[in-house]
């Protein structure tokens, strides 16, 4: 039972990080979310699903940012 309390515990502090995290940033948006545009994640060289820059192009969601 307290294995299981430290757990919740923990689990409720990330949720929180995450929560203040995004109430931080400006437009509550991530920073870096061009994940599938290195290399080691996309070995296909498919384009990034979340901005449609190709793995040698610079994150589109980021120049419409500013």
């Amino acid at each position: 039972m307290q294995l299981f309390i430290i757990s919740v515990v923990f689990i409720g502090l990330a949720f929180a990080g995450i929560a203040i995290k995004i109430w931080a940033k400006k437009d509550g948006e991530f920073s870096g979310t061009c994940a599938s545009n290195s290399p080691f994640l996309n070995e296909e060289g498919e384009a990034c699903g979340f901005c449609g820059a190709m793995p040698s192009e610079q994150c589109k969601k980021e120049e419409t940012a500013d």
